[in-house]
């Protein structure tokens, strides 16, 4: 990977990080919060038959996770481009 400047290295990792924090804060709400903490408040709705808090501990973060691994690729595809350092 070859930047035109150490501002645009700069940049390019400034907005990477960014985005990973952002959805490892996503990530942990969804598996966390939804899982742990507001399971009793989410346990008052079902979905597909189960408590949704249960869902959410069992499969509803691995689905987030999934989500977040696929929106990930395809911003970091966008900002590799935006940055002209896509392959």
């Amino acid at each position: 990977m070859a930047f035109e400047s150490q501002e645009k290295a700069k940049a390019y990792w400034d907005k990477n990080v960014k985005l990973m924090i952002n959805l490892m804060i996503v990530w942990f709400v969804v598996s966390f919060g939804c899982g742990i903490l507001f399971v009793d408040v989410l346990n008052q709705f079902q979905l597909g038959g189960y408590k949704l808090g249960f869902w959410f501990a069992q499969q509803g973060s691995i689905y987030a996770f999934l989500g977040i691994i696929a929106y990930y690729a395809w911003k970091m595809r966008r900002i590799d481009r935006e940055f002209n350092v896509d392959e």
